[in-house]
């Protein structure tokens, strides 16, 4: 049976090639769920000139407005907790993905106050390219229909892809490249490493070091140690396990 719902209603999201049919399906998915109302967003790009992105949601205006009118999304715990995990979430365990500053559990409770009580959002990150979430909402007099939960993060994650594609999102043609020993520096450096500790650790001059480094900025165009790290980042060259697994076998 839920095989069955399952596949019929991806159809629905994956035939939607605009951004209004696919708000439609969203919303007839989203009631038929036992939810309430949803949001879609989707960012395409680093947020540069380049970028795209789509909002889509059946908020209530009061909310929306203010939402958007604040720019509440910089102090919104549930976008934050969906950068840490890799599943769909309930709202009530967001505490236990990261700790709400006490500016987050303003805007939290603002959202309760205009209906948004309860949630379970779904988050898919590809860093450097594409962030999203889906997120499914009820109100006061509706809990969270938790046999539907498993069905919720499926379909959110193929409505993301799907606005992702609707957005112009496609993989990049081409990327930076480094050498073996230039990812090598880069990698030692957001470990935390000096110059000269990269050096002693690779066999190599400080010098060779700081050259290795240059020439890794200029191939991603920047100036500074933290961008280059944060780009290496973005485009998957280094890992965070990359970065912290080391530590566990000191």
């Amino acid at each position: 049976m839920y095989h069955e719902q399952i596949e019929t209603l991806s159809q629905t999201i994956i035939r939607a090639l605009s951004a209004d049919a696919l708000h439609e399906a969203l919303d007839r998915i989203a009631l038929g769920l036992g939810f309430e109302r949803f949001a879609l967003s989707v960012e395409v790009g680093l947020g540069g000139p380049s970028g795209t992105s789509m909002l889509l949601h059946s908020y209530p205006p009061s909310w929306a407005d203010v939402y958007i009118g604040f720019n509440l999304a910089h102090t919104d715990p549930v976008r934050r907790a969906g950068e840490s995990s890799l599943s769909g979430f309930r709202w009530r365990d967001i505490e236990a993905l990261i700790p709400m500053t006490p500016i987050e559990r303003v805007t939290f409770e603002t959202g309760r106050r205009h209906g948004m009580v309860d949630g379970f959002t779904v988050p898919r990150h590809l860093p450097g390219t594409v962030t999203g979430s889906c997120t499914f909402v009820t109100g006061a007099d509706r809990p969270l229909p938790e046999r539907m939960l498993a069905i919720a993060d499926i379909l959110g994650a193929i409505a993301i892809a799907q606005a992702s594609r609707l957005s112009g999102w496609c993989r990049p043609a081409k990327k930076p490249r480094l050498t073996d020993r230039q990812r090598d520096c880069v990698l030692w450096a957001a470990r935390g490493k000096t110059n000269w500790e990269i050096a002693r650790i690779l066999g190599i001059s400080k010098e060779t070091v700081i050259q290795h480094l240059k020439e890794a900025r200029d191939r991603y165009d920047t100036s500074n140690r933290a961008s280059l790290i944060l780009y290496a980042l973005f485009d998957g060259l280094i890992s965070f396990s990359d970065v912290f697994r080391w530590r566990e076998r000191l």
